[in-house]
């Protein structure tokens, strides 16, 4: 199994196809799988990528990560990775809800780097209750679902989800839920207590081309926050989508997959005028 060691940590990851690098983050307690879902039906039309899907420390297959206090940590042993594994090479990354969180992170020590950003359904406030959050909302119901599952898979389920259809289920059983089973709970929790970096993000524009995917359904982290940073992203596209919460990759897998192409269209359009 491919190992990347860090000072804190060793990171497991796993690296598909060659060409220009993309670094996927996945969220918190979940693990690589969750990007790979997602991501990987987009890159089987687009060749020339090297996509590296990582766990975070305490999630998936990573271990050797105790040390790590905070996720000022976290960041830095993403950032060691990334040094280790595209020395040289600018890189674009894509995260998801704390993924995201950490994808400004990233930006904020190294923007020159970064030759594109995109965030989905990403975690723009660290304290909860300081969120600007929407009432969570189921848009669409499969009223078979709750009958073929389990009481407590159909809760968990249904906790966070807009869009309660087999075909989301079976993704979110595939995709999140085995990520979800193998994580460190006590490590995360000490994460949790100092969840929030302790230096600011956001404070020059980013001008490469972005993309911001936010679930107008989405209870967990919202899309209103995001929306804040609208102009800090001169090159962001913006897009608010109903039916679709905190799992939008799955329940907008259409639009997700268009705004994705779209979004790597014009990374690649930058590129070729170097």
């Amino acid at each position: 199994m491919p190992y990347c060691k860090v000072s804190q940590a060793e990171l497991y990851y796993e690296e598909i196809g060659s060409g220009y690098p993309i670094v996927l983050i996945h969220g918190f307690t979940p693990d690589h799988r969750l990007m790979s879902g997602c991501m990987e039906p987009v890159f089987q039309e687009r060749p020339g990528w090297r996509r590296i899907y990582l766990d975070l420390p305490g999630m998936g297959r990573s271990r050797s990560y105790a040390d790590i206090e905070s996720t000022d940590g976290m960041l830095e042993a993403v950032l060691e990775l990334i040094d280790k594994l595209v020395p040289e090479s600018r890189f674009a990354v894509a995260g998801e809800s704390y993924g995201g969180y950490l994808t400004r992170g990233i930006i904020a020590r190294n923007p020159e780097r970064v030759e594109g950003a995109a965030f989905i359904c990403p975690m723009i406030v660290a304290e909860n209750d300081q969120r600007d959050l929407p009432i969570h909302k189921v848009v669409h119901e499969d009223p078979a679902l709750k009958v073929e599952l389990q009481p407590e898979e159909y809760e968990d389920f249904r906790a966070m989800g807009a869009v309660l259809t087999q075909h989301t289920w079976t993704r979110y059983a595939n995709e999140i839920v085995p990520g979800c089973r193998l994580a460190d709970a006590a490590f995360l929790d000490k994460i949790r207590a100092r969840y929030g970096f302790s230096f600011p993000v956001d404070l020059e524009e980013f001008g490469a081309p972005s993309l911001f995917l936010l679930g107008r359904q989405d209870a967990a982290v919202g899309y209103a926050d995001a929306l804040r940073l609208l102009e800090q992203y001169p090159r962001g596209t913006f897009a608010v989508m109903d039916r679709a919460g905190h799992n939008l990759q799955i329940e907008q897998e259409g639009a997700f997959n268009a705004l994705m192409n779209e979004w790597l269209d014009r990374i690649e359009e930058d590129r070729d005028k170097e």
